[in-house]
């Protein structure tokens, strides 16, 4: 059930004009009360034939006119209006069922609490089976104005004991870190200039999209501009920017007036201050090449700098304000990941990744303050991708998208310890965009590792390593349909001088199979990552290091000195042949 609470307005003979017309499309039938503040005596213009709108809206605006009367400075904001909507799967719930929704819905948001009898005057009118429409005028019959602070969340709480109380379908409780639902108006507006989004929504993806390209709030400014939004600073007299707010092209008013909206107001975590502290605790003093090996690229990077973000998500169940706000911040960073993993992904998958980033946007924020510099590895990790990174290899993508899996199943796990019911839900949604993905960039790794079957002899060791490592998943793997795959990336890992049987227990303890919806992918992607590198072979570097340091170096001046002898060595394997 969702209570839309409307801005204040000043007409309510108009209002009630609405409730009891038509509507815009004819959708309105039926129209009549259901619920007000005294039933016996008030006209009903949907039920009486001679009962009229006017006299209505006399009877409610009785106590804002005695109050004008009285005071040199009318009131003009005394319309209060709420629609309140059941879910299109929920039953059809009775006029007395919608009486009783409305009366708490107004005790909720201080209009009439319950047992007030110089409470505001209301009515509930229902022209449809599936919602009602509140209507009250706000001064009380002693003249004073209600207390209505924070009113849309208390009313929101109470729609949720509403649900369950009625057996309707439960929504999950928000905490005021959710970004604002567009309103019927915008929804309308987007419809009839072709847009596949309201402009709040666009705005916010163009911001999220631009955070892990630039490094201070300046930057995001000036990379919101180049990418067509149009930007209007707030600077202090010392030129210092204090807020923003960005419009998007063609969202005009009634006088071809661009319409802009502050940044604070699309996301609460997209105000300057919020992105100040965010974006510049993350500086690398170094470029993004000098910290790469040869075998390392941006994407193998972040995998191995989403390791930081497991250990922190999986030590941080206990208690205490400092877990929390370290694990708050490795949240934010995954979602800047996921949003540069999205913009440098292969076009077929681009769709798929960014509504993940979409998605967990909501997963990402919560009323806890993150202490954002324990994140610098992860937020520099998606700075690298997009700055640097090319398409990626497959694997490597693979390996990627992986982590992010086991990333997302921890944030789901972590705001549902936290009691975060609308986060731990966009935790899921995206988890399944990611897994989504995942088995669309595996289909040509896993046949082309098909075709490389290692003999049967192979096979059977490879088993019993599978056996002894994770005897508690063995059976599962050795049947799944992808175990050939997986044989071959062992055997492939053990002639660059890797163990099977260590590669198998370190992925199984770094992402646990209980979960994995394919443990035998999980273990292919997390073995491909870290078995890429040939093993060094320590006594060969060492012979090598003995034959340089042996030769005698040239001199213009001194005599040769003698050659020492070299110490006998035992020959180099070229192998380890199995057992």
């Amino acid at each position: 059930m969702i209570a839309a609470i409307k801005p204040a307005g000043s007409k309510t003979r108009g209002l009630l004009a609405y409730l009891y017309g038509p509507g815009r499309h004819d959708e309105h039938f039926d129209p009549h009360l259901v619920a007000a503040f005294a039933m016996l005596g008030l006209p009903d213009p949907g039920r009486e034939e001679n009962a009229t709108l006017t006299e209505l809206a006399r009877h409610l605006d009785a106590p804002v006119r005695l109050r004008n009367s009285e005071f040199g400075k009318p009131v003009t904001d005394h319309v209060w209006h709420c629609a309140v909507r059941a879910a299109p799967e929920d039953r059809q719930l009775s006029d007395v069922e919608w009486g009783e929704i409305a009366g708490r819905i107004v005790d909720a948001a201080g209009i009439a609490p319950a047992g007030d009898d110089l409470a505001c005057r209301w009515i509930a009118v229902r022209h449809a089976d599936d919602h009602i429409h509140i209507l009250a005028t706000t001064v009380r019959e002693d003249g004073r104005r209600p207390k209505r602070h924070n009113s849309g969340v208390r009313v929101g709480h109470e729609c949720r004991e509403i649900e369950k109380d009625y057996g309707l379908r439960q929504l999950k409780r928000g905490d005021g870190t959710g970004s604002r639902r567009p309103a019927q108006a915008e929804m309308h507006k987007a419809d009839r200039l072709g847009w596949e989004q309201t402009t709040q929504q666009w705005l916010e993806d163009r911001i999220r999209a631009a955070i892990p390209h630039v490094t201070d709030a300046e930057e995001l400014l000036t990379y919101l501009e180049a990418d067509g939004v149009a930007v209007k600073p707030r600077r202090g007299p010392s030129g210092d920017l204090l807020g923003y707010a960005v419009g998007r092209p063609g969202d005009e008013n009634a006088k071809g007036e661009q319409i802009y909206q502050a940044g604070g107001k699309i996301a609460p975590d997209l105000s300057v201050p919020k992105l100040r502290v965010r974006l510049e605790t993350a500086t690398s003093e170094e470029h993004p090449t000098a910290r790469r090996t040869q075998h390392t690229t941006p994407w193998h990077q972040a995998t191995d700098a989403l390791d930081s973000f497991h250990a922190e998500l999986t030590g941080s169940t206990g208690d205490g304000p400092g877990a929390d706000a370290r694990a708050q911040a490795h949240l934010a960073s995954l979602g800047e990941l996921i949003e540069a993993t999205a913009q440098r992904a292969p076009a077929d998958l681009r769709g798929e990744i960014r509504s993940a980033s979409r998605e967990f946007a909501r997963a990402q924020r919560s009323q806890v303050r993150a202490e954002d510099r324990v994140a610098d590895t992860v937020r520099l990790a998606a700075r690298d991708i997009v700055h640097t990174a090319t398409g990626p290899e497959g694997s490597a993508l693979a390996a990627l998208l992986a982590a992010m899996i086991w990333s997302a199943v921890l944030a789901q796990r972590w705001h549902e310890a936290k009691g975060h019911a609308q986060q731990s839900a966009a935790a899921r949604r995206a988890l399944d965009h990611l897994q989504t993905a995942v088995d669309q960039v595996l289909a040509p790794t896993l046949a082309e590792l098909e075709l490389r079957l290692p003999r049967e002899e192979t096979r059977r060791t490879l088993a019993h390593d599978v056996r002894t490592a994770v005897p508690g998943h063995a059976e599962r793997i050795l049947a799944d349909e992808d175990w050939p795959a997986l044989a071959t990336v062992l055997a492939d890992a053990e002639a660059r001088g890797h163990k099977p049987h260590q590669l198998l227990k370190e992925a199984a303890e770094q992402r646990e199979l209980d979960t994995a919806r394919r443990p035998v992918r999980a273990l292919i992607t997390r073995i491909q990552h870290v078995g890429r590198d040939p093993v060094r072979n320590l006594r060969a570097e060492a012979a090598r290091l003995r034959s340089t340091q042996s030769i005698p170096a040239a001199s213009g001046t001194g005599s040769a000195q003698p050659r020492p002898s070299a110490p006998a060595t035992a020959p180099e394997r070229g192998g380890h042949p199995r057992r």
